[in-house]
This record gives structure tokens, C-alpha cells and sequence, in this order.
């Protein structure tokens, strides 16, 4: 927990102070872009003058220059689901670094890893590797408009992200430097509707190269959608494609498609793939995959040609972390850790009042919390509040995804620190304005067309 006190004050006078941490995210912000390599750990994600820059991490903590500890949810940005310095696949990636790790041909190292890769998730037939969710996606999409011969790309626009690239970026506020020509080649269409679906795919009839979405979110699947969906791409000539960045490994080791049973043309993994360490992964069908390959008699499509995409220790934490899945049932220890913690969440805001306020979202295994008004509708302002009382009590939680590494102190602590922010979350309802108990400048949305 955090080793500063506190004041017991209700409005913004407490003593958790972050001066190192201050100090660092100003020399972030002079040499680095946004102050951080990835747009959602950005201070302005965090309560002002509250955003602990990390020295490092053991298990599910971590620890801030300032010296405080933290109970960490969302670790990595949900890529370190068994923990960090996970001692299976440390122990894996120092063997691999002892051997050296990037050689002028393929090592045997890669072959090991696709072998477990496809051994994990069997609906695939060939795999390859690189670094970035971005890298594959974009691999995906290029992939099924070269098969396809089509332009247009169809996205599930009830999702958040899918790629750096311009296909995709395009479509959101932060478009600025990406052609318009690009963006109209990218159309959306809503999850769970598959009327709405069919009706784009005939507008843009004989258009429409693939279907790209995350096959679950927040919610389940509605009963036979995912099925639909795949005799819709079917009937209408395009490829399938799964993003299973989250999905793969914290819905099952197989990702959703192996826990839903409807096997896509191509998917995406990353995130828990590596456990923290650098490594993304394209999946799919024979057919399709060979396109990239040097053994068919077509046009040569440029797949994916990366040169740290087979780095042998990355490679060797994939494999790593996909066995520790597999042998220690990792996946079904996620959901009951997120089971425990979301209903402790729940009740205490339910006892404290808010239960119709503090909201906690999603499958067991990938937790988010929603924060609302008095007028029950999503608010940073509450959110602001809702953090900077986490980050107090010791718990840094942009959302509530869980590691492996946590345990039942962990979890009982946070629901403890929970319970004291409601409290101080129902005064904040009560007198209909939070500004109070915020300490400065609201959270902001990662998507916003200006700073």
C-alpha cells in the first residue's frame, strides 16, 4: 500500500504527496512525447500531480520513485497477466539471452514457439510472429485485401482500438495527418447486430475485404452471433477476422475462439502473450497464410517482415508463459480472483450508496469499472475522484484486470480502500459536484482531438 499518510479531510487537503514522481513526469514530458510511450499511461489518464512513475514490480505490485507501494490492476496495460518477473518465464528468457538473440537466419527458437503457439490454439494452422498488436493487425488487414482483392474494411465500431496505423486511426478524434481517402475506406458496423451487418456488407457489396473485431468485450456474445457473423463473411465473400489482443489466453488458452467454438480466418494475439516481454502473433488459416509464404504460386504478399520479430527471448516468454497456462490452469484462477474481486467491489459500493454509481464491467478475467454522475451518466470528474481516493489507500487501478499474482490480501485490501473511496464518492453525489474531492484538473478521454 502507499507508505505516505494521509489526512482524514474530506475535501482535496490530503499529505499523499508524489515529488519524485512529479519531478520525473517533467523530464517524460521534455524529451518524450506525451511523456510516455503509450497514449494510456499518459499522466493525464491520472488525478493531477497524482501519477506514480514506476521504479519496479514484483508479482501484482509495484513500486513508484517515490517509494510507495501499490496494489496493480491493468499491469502492463493487461499484458502481465501471470505477474511481473514471473519466475517460469524469467528463468526462460535468461537461458535464451545467454544464447544470443537476433541471428542473420531462423533460429530453433521459432520453430519451438509456433509449434506451442498452434499447440495452444489448434483452430490455427500457421502462425507468425512480431511485436506489436499493430504489426498484426494491420498484417491481417493487408493480408485479406490482397486475398480478397477488395479495399474497404469493415470494423467493429463498438470496440476501442485496433491499430496505430492509418486504417484505423483515421477513424477516431486523434485523425490529424492521415488522408481522408484512407479513412473512407473504413467502415463500421455495431457489434451484436447482425441485420445491421448484412445491410453493410450489401451497400458495399463485392467492397468489403474483412470483418475485424474483438469476438467479446464488455459483454457476452449475444446466443449465436459469433456464428452469424461467420456465415455472413461467408455469404459475402470476405475474410473474418478476430482480435484477440485481450481475449486470447484470459478468455481461454485457445482465446474466445477456442472457448466459443467459431474459428475465424485469421486472429491477432499479443498482451498476455508475453507476460510484459515484446511479442505479437498472426494466426490463421493455411490458405490465407501462405499468401505470405514462399510456397504458393501467387501474387507475394509482404505479410509481416520484422527484424525483432523473432527476438529468441520473446519468443521464448511467449512459450513460456503459454505452458504456464496450460499446466497451472491460469486462466480459470483470473476469473475467481475477478469473481471475489468484483462482487466485494459491488457490495461496497452498495453499502456505501453508490451502487448505481461505481459500476464493474466485463468478464471475470478482464474487469473494468465505470464512474457516474447523478445523473447515472459516465463522468471523468467522478472518475478523477474515484482514482486519486485508489492511488491513497495503495491501489493503482485504471481498471479492475486482474494478474494471477494477486492473492486474497490483495484482493480484500483493495476492497477495503473501495469502500473508504464510495464514502467519500456518496458526498461527492450528495452535494451534486465533485470538484471538492478531485484536487485539480479532470482524467481525460485517451481519444480527444486536442490536449
Amino acid at each position: 500500500m502507499a507508505t505516505e499518510d494521509t489526512d482524514t479531510e474530506d475535501t482535496d487537503t490530503e499529505a499523499f504527496r508524489l515529488p519524485r514522481s512529479r519531478r520525473a513526469n517533467e523530464r517524460l514530458h521534455a524529451l518524450i512525447p506525451g511523456g510516455a510511450h503509450t497514449y494510456a499511461k499518459g499522466d493525464d489518464q491520472y488525478p493531477e500531480n497524482l501519477a506514480p512513475v514506476i521504479s519496479h514490480g514484483r508479482g501484482a505490485h509495484v513500486w513508484d520513485v517515490d517509494g510507495n507501494r501499490y496494489i496493480e490492476y491493468g499491469s502492463g496495460l493487461r499484458s502481465v497477466s501471470l505477474g511481473h518477473a514471473h519466475p517460469r518465464v524469467i528463468e526462460a528468457v535468461r537461458r535464451e539471452i545467454d544464447r544470443g538473440g537476433n541471428f542473420v537466419r531462423p533460429s530453433i527458437m521459432e520453430v519451438e514457439a509456433a509449434e506451442r503457439f498452434l499447440a495452444t490454439v489448434p483452430t490455427a494452422e500457421m502462425v507468425k510472429f512480431a511485436k506489436n498488436g499493430s504489426d498484426v493487425t494491420t498484417a491481417a488487414v493487408r493480408l485479406a485485401r490482397a486475398v480478397t482483392g477488395r479495399p474497404r474494411v469493415a470494423i467493429c465500431g463498438d470496440h476501442p482500438f485496433f491499430s496505430v496505423d492509418d486504417w484505423f486511426i483515421g477513424t477516431t478524434p486523434m485523425s490529424a495527418g492521415i488522408p481522408a481517402a484512407t479513412t473512407e475506406l473504413t467502415v463500421s458496423f455495431p457489434y451484436g447486430d447482425l441485420a445491421a451487418t448484412e445491410e453493410l456488407l450489401t451497400r458495399y457489396r463485392d467492397e468489403v475485404a474483412c470483418l475485424i473485431l474483438e469476438p467479446a468485450g464488455h459483454t457476452e456474445p449475444p446466443p449465436g452471433y459469433l456464428a452469424g457473423l461467420r456465415a455472413l463473411a461467408d455469404r459475402h465473400g470476405c475474410v473474418l477476422i478476430f482480435d484477440e489482443m485481450i481475449t486470447g489466453l484470459r478468455w481461454s488458452e485457445a482465446g474466445a475462439q477456442g472457448l466459443y467454438g467459431v474459428v475465424p480466418d485469421l486472429s491477432t494475439f499479443g498482451k498476455a502473450l508475453g507476460n510484459g516481454f515484446a511479442v505479437s502473433a498472426l494466426a490463421g488459416r493455411r490458405e490465407l497464410m501462405e499468401r505470405g509464404g514462399l510456397r504458393h504460386p501467387g501474387e507475394r504478399v509482404f505479410l509481416l517482415s520484422t527484424t525483432h520479430g523473432a527476438e529468441t527471448h520473446s519468443l521464448a516468454a511467449a512459450t513460456a508463459v503459454q505452458t504456464t497456462y496450460v499446466e497451472e490452469g491460469v486462466t480459470a484462477r483470473l476469473h475467481a480472483l475477478g469473481e471475489r474481486l468484483a462482487a466485494g467491489v459491488r457490495d461496497a459500493a452498495a453499502a456505501m450508496g453508490v451502487g448505481d454509481h461505481v459500476v464493474v464491467r466485463g468478464r471475470a478475467s478482464n474487469l473494468v469499472f465505470a464512474t457516474l454522475d447523478e445523473n447515472r451518466q459516465p463522468s471523468q470528474r467522478y472518475r478523477t475522484l474515484f482514482l486519486r481516493r485508489l492511488l491513497e489507500g495503495g491501489v493503482l487501478a485504471p481498471s479492475f484486470v486482474v494478474s494471477s499474482a494477486l492473492d486474497d490480501a490483495d484482493i480484500d485490501h483493495t476492497v477495503d480502500v473501495v469502500a473508504q473511496a464510495c464514502a467519500v464518492y456518496r458526498k461527492a453525489l450528495d452535494a451534486a459536484d465533485p470538484t471538492p474531492w478531485m484536487g485539480g484538473r479532470p482524467v481525460k478521454p485517451v481519444f480527444r482531438r486536442l490536449a
